[in-house]
């Protein structure tokens, strides 16, 4: 069966030491300046900012502030505004009657005085806007880009800004869990967390969604579109608001819970930070903040994603860098995340942002003109300052291009990420299943596309992701019988994912997760997740996903046989449509007895049980693929449907 014959499968293996030799060669050089900008970056905060720590917190000046007496502080930056006030709630509305002041390098103050009961002028709760005047005599209103919650009336399509200051905040009772040995990760979205057809909420994945996660024994959640986004259906990759958590799902509060359970539960949380580009709103977004088209981003085309239609951010620029490192300092101090997945690096990294460039591995490719040195020294400045600060801190760049020194050590001039995304995997499995027939499946290829990668680099093998949760995708996968896609592939949900829209009339059919199938004993879906739970249980014992790179003895194009060995474990896989084999001979490398701890042919999983657990296979020492020992496999079945 087609959902049996996919199952995650990660391979690790090395690439040639000439490839190893040539980018030392091409790439000690750009390592070099990379350091000399790192360390001037670092040099000029410590002289300006007193240092990396103090810079980082500026959420606890920019934006609102309450300070101990109740006086309230609002600080923002906007270098081509000709003026700044402030109105909302707490003053009627008026345009006029609460001016900033202008300070130095485009920055403005507002001090506003407790009430005469001591009490805040600005409650908890009310909604608040900034007021522009631009030099071209225009009146902009504005939602701070330090906003820490935003809504949206059900009636309305612009986003408000509301001064978030509980007089209970959430306390976190447990402490962030260690860093795994191995991540196993599941990605999630809350909002579609749910059977009912609506936006699902925080409180919802804590109660209902959780104990699934800990149940199929992942250590590791990555919680999509979790920043604020004004367009739902841009899957949280179209942020307006950089530091509030989406409003659509519950409070700030309810989110911190979330993440506070996890730890509980043993499970490390991961945020999808977007600080590839923004969002091109106005009244609700970055753009245009001060009036002018740049502020936080380029100015002209280089201020553009021409595919993605949305603005690019100015990492040179001073402010920009305090708002986007602070960003980060803001997830982890506040929400107490683990992390981050850092998403479109390949589009940072590059001036054409991947637009009409392949990357065929040359490394002429990488180190050239076309790199964004800007962008590059920002991202090893995040890396340097998450692993100084937080020294389990998990940081996974979402990068095509292949770009080399993306997971070395910033101080061996590296961009300091712990992994990156092996994004090619879930590609190939889609072309697999749409272009071949079974018995047309390539070995070679398969194995090909899941050991490449450079060898030592740590990779986060993608076995589906949101990227091919697209309508034409899955349709074709459906029509092949491997069911969907990302968050519900645990257990093959059936549909595939499309989010509100006017294309579909705002439909919430698509945009749900049927876990109510799973727990319905005479459907097969709780098959397919005992097998994905027994799977990262196995995992969790002998910790294959830690160990050295596989050994891969068989990739067998007749007989349709892969066999790789890692952490001590031989993994089996017969993908041939129709063909069965007896007294199948296997590599090993240790000498002794082994037995059967996975199989897909289970009984649980939907399978036939021919195969008896109780049987032991006892190695020879007869040298066989180059391994000193090998066994007899008395039964490799190919899967029945």
């Amino acid at each position: 069966m087609r959902e049996r014959s996919t199952e995650r499968v990660r391979l690790l293996a090395s690439v040639l030491q000439a490839e190893s030799y040539i980018f030392v060669k091409i790439g000690c050089h750009v390592q070099g300046k990379r350091n000399l900008c790192l360390s001037i970056d670092l040099t000029l905060l410590e002289e300006a900012e007193g240092g990396f720590d103090q810079f980082t917190r500026s959420y606890k000046s920019y934006g609102v502030q309450r300070m101990p007496d109740n006086n309230l502080v609002f600080k923002e930056w906007a270098p081509a505004a000709e003026a700044l006030f402030l109105t909302g709630d707490f003053n009627g509305w008026d345009n006029f009657s609460h001016p900033y002041t202008k300070k130095e390098f485009g920055k403005w103050e507002l001090h506003i005085p407790p009430k005469e009961d001591k009490t805040p002028a600005v409650a908890h709760n009310s909604k608040l806007k900034v007021v522009v005047h631009t030099s071209a005599g225009e009146r902009l209103f504005r939602i701070s880009p330090w906003a820490k919650y935003v809504t949206r009336h059900e009636k309305s399509v612009i986003y408000d800004w509301v001064h978030w200051d509980p007089p209970q905040p959430y306390i976190h009772k447990h402490p962030r869990p260690q860093k795994p040995r191995s991540l196993r990760i599941y990605e999630s979205h809350v909002g579609i967390a749910s059977p009912e057809g609506k936006v699902a909420s925080y409180s919802n994945f804590t109660h209902n969604v959780l104990p699934r996660i800990k149940d199929l024994g992942y250590n590791c959640i990555q919680l999509m579109a979790i920043m604020e986004h004004a367009y739902y259906a841009s899957f949280g990759y179209q942020v307006t608001s950089f530091f509030a958590a989406s409003s659509r799902c519950g409070t700030p509060e309810e989110l911190k819970e979330l993440i506070d359970v996890a730890h509980s539960l043993g499970i490390i949380v991961l945020l999808d930070v977007v600080h590839s580009h923004a969002s091109k709103n106005t009244e609700d977004g970055l753009n245009r903040f001060d009036g002018s088209d740049s502020c936080f981003f380029h100015s002209g085309p280089r201020g553009e994603h021409s595919l993605w239609d949305s603005r690019l951010f100015n990492y040179s620029g001073w402010e920009v860098l305090r708002f986007l490192l602070s960003n980060l300092r803001w997830w982890m101090e506040e929400y107490r995340f683990d992390g981050f997945r850092f998403d479109g690096v390949s589009s940072m990294l590059y001036h054409h942002h991947g637009i009409g460039s392949g990357f065929s591995g040359d490394y002429a490719e990488y180190f050239g003109l076309q790199v964004d040195e800007d962008s590059l020294v920002y991202l090893m400045l995040a890396n340097h300052i998450l692993h100084t600060l937080y020294e389990d801190c998990i940081t996974i760049a979402e990068d095509v291009s292949g770009m080399p020194t993306l997971c070395c050590p910033v101080q061996e001039g590296g961009l300091g990420f712990d992994y990156r995304l092996a994004m090619a995997i879930p590609d190939k499995w889609i072309q697999i299943l749409k272009e071949f027939k079974d018995e047309d499946w390539n070995m070679g290829n398969i194995v090909f596309t899941m050991t490449n990668r450079r060898y030592g680099e740590k990779c986060i093998a993608y076995a589906e992701s949101h990227d091919q949760v697209l309508l034409w995708d899955t349709v074709q996968i459906v029509k092949t019988s491997l069911l969907c896609l990302i968050a519900g592939n645990e257990f093959g949900h059936p549909e595939w994912l499309d989010f509100p829209r006017v294309g579909n009339n705002e439909s919430y059919h698509y945009a749900r997760r049927q876990f109510n199938l799973v727990d319905t004993d005479h459907l097969r879906y709780w098959q397919l997740y005992a097998f994905d739970r027994d799977m990262n249980r196995t995992e969790d014992k002998y910790g294959w996903l830690a160990a050295s790179p596989a050994y891969i003895s068989v990739k067998h194009e007749g007989d349709k046989v892969i066999v790789f060995e890692r952490a001590n474990v031989i993994f089996i896989f017969n993908f041939h449509p129709t063909n069965s084999y007896s007294n199948y001979r296997v590599a090993a490398g240790p000498p002794g007895k082994y037995k059967i701890k996975l199989d897909s042919d289970g009984i649980q999983y939907g399978g036939h049980g021919r195969l008896d657990h109780n049987t032991e296979f006892f190695t020879e020492p007869m040298e066989f693929n180059n391994l000193p020992n090998s066994m007899l496999v008395s039964k490799l079945y190919y899967l029945l449907p």
